[in-house]
């Protein structure tokens, strides 16, 4: 059976909660919601399966913080054995403005402290979905911005992006990265 691993950055915490660097967190929680599945605290992070059309999907939800997002990477795609052409890692992007997205199917990591570590263990040959938090603060303030809360007006552009990105999760494993960049780029602009 083909196995995925869909990883949501963020850090663990209810402190955390609703902030901007835990955008990957809340695109996973919509996910697993919407299919009815729960996540269950296991080895470095919060973990839920699900099955689409026979391929088995791991949700995982980091708790190593941010920084050391990579070893709980590494030890998921090990431990079931999960080809990295088959792992999508959802991130915050402050590049992008606030409801824009990207897909990439490899790349740098754009300064993100997330996907910087899983690149430093396992390369930078893997998809990644960038969701755009918009870059709203003075020069400096980019650690308080990420960790910043998202206001109910933000929810209300970021939304529709975060029910986007459940349906862009189940093309990337039905249909792979190329197709799901093809069909959901141009959608992702803003």
């Amino acid at each position: 059976m083909d196995k995925y691993l869909i990883c949501g950055l963020g850090n663990p915490g209810s402190e955390y909660e609703g902030t901007r660097h835990n955008t990957g967190f809340m695109v996973l929680d919509a996910f697993a919601k919407a299919s009815n599945i729960v996540f269950e605290d296991k080895r470095y992070g919060f973990v839920a399966e699900t099955s689409i059309k026979g391929r088995k999907v791991f949700l995982l939800k980091p708790t190593t913080f941010m920084n050391l997002s990579g070893n709980a990477v590494r030890y998921w795609l090990n431990k079931e054995n999960i080809d990295q052409k088959r792992l999508l890692v959802i991130s915050d992007d402050v590049a992008l403005p606030l409801g824009a997205f990207r897909l990439k199917a490899s790349g740098s990591n754009g300064g993100h402290n997330g996907l910087g570590h899983i690149m430093q263990l396992i390369g930078q040959n893997y998809a990644r979905l960038r969701m755009g938090v918009g870059n709203d603060y003075p020069r400096g303030g980019q650690v308080d911005w990420v960790l910043g809360h998202y206001s109910d007006e933000d929810m209300k552009i970021l939304q529709p992006s975060i029910d986007l990105a459940g349906d862009i999760i189940k093309s990337f494993v039905l249909q792979g990265i190329d197709n799901t960049m093809n069909q959901y780029n141009k959608l992702g602009k803003k």
